[in-house]
């Protein structure tokens, strides 16, 4: 059975060896294994991607001893298998103003066309509170009066609601590095509104006008610690304008039609294991992972 550990923590000496040693010792092969020291922050993280031997026990045995280690080391150590529960996966879906796209993953999952759970929704602002409410979905603000979220309360809730997948539906805040680490490996699915490379940043809209671009479009990838980096897309959709279009009509086009179209599309690709990330490229599974 396929499993990612991912351990975070004060930067010290021998933390990446106690799991390794389980692990090997028991027999699992490891697929992928990455390491980062963060000096600036003395920040210690690292992915541990394995093949675990059903027969030397439960992912739920497993994790007892990975959170042993991580406490005898100071880590926060997380074990997580997509195949562990006979279950659809379960998504968190993170907001801040457009609901737009929450609302295409809501109503692909209640038609039947994604197969997954709404487990939570987690917002820096209010703006969509009332679309979860509509479909029956828990609502957590983790938001200040300024929009500025308690990312820690995110990994909280994540943890609390046994998530997958977390989904950045337009949600409008930069993850920080170490939370992007805890949940390493594949299981931050961003929205990005314009075509990455390309078009990175918070207006891809206004810098693809300000070059007189006549095609927009949408990006779907995974998060990785550096930001909109480029070897992770995992869907990507454009729209094309008669030239003069004016640059708000561009912009109502694409949050109101591409957008959420291509943040469905990347999330379905990504629950029905069309794509994978290993080594912070998007892969196609073999052998039936």
């Amino acid at each position: 059975m396929h499993v990612t550990i991912t351990a975070v923590g004060p930067d010290n000496r021998g933390l990446a060896d106690p799991i390794v040693h389980h692990v090997a010792s028991a027999g699992a092969n490891i697929h992928e294994i990455q390491m980062y020291d963060h000096d600036l922050e003395r920040l210690f993280a690292m992915l541990l991607r394995v093949d675990w031997p059903e027969d030397r026990g439960s992912i739920a045995d497993l994790r007892e001893r990975m959170d042993e280690i991580g406490r005898m080391k100071g880590l926060a150590v997380r074990t997580w298998s997509r195949d562990e529960h006979d279950r659809a996966p379960r998504l968190a879906i993170c907001t801040t103003y457009r609901p737009e796209p929450p609302l295409a993953i809501l109503r692909d999952i209640r038609d039947g066309r994604l197969k997954a759970q709404a487990a939570v929704m987690i917002g820096n602002r209010d703006a969509c509170r009332g679309i979860a409410e509509q479909f029956g979905v828990d609502f957590h603000n983790i938001g200040d009066g300024k929009g500025v979220p308690d990312n820690s309360q995110l990994e909280r809730l994540c943890d609390e609601y046994h998530v997958d997948y977390i989904v950045l539906a337009r949600y409008m805040r930069v993850l920080p590095a170490r939370t992007c680490w805890e949940f390493a490996g594949g299981r931050i699915i961003n929205l990005h509104h314009g075509l990455l490379p390309s078009f990175p940043g918070f207006r891809p809209y206004h810098d693809a006008h300000s070059r007189h671009m006549l095609t927009y479009g949408a990006t779907v990838h995974f998060i990785v610690p550096e930001l909109d980096a480029g070897e992770q897309i995992i869907h990507q959709t454009t729209f094309t304008v008669p030239p003069g279009t004016p640059l708000e009509e561009i912009i109502r086009q694409g949050q109101s039609d591409n957008e959420p179209q291509c943040l469905a599309e990347g999330v379905r690709r990504v629950i029905d294991r069309e794509v994978e990330l290993h080594f912070h490229r998007v892969v196609r599974p073999s052998g039936g992972e």
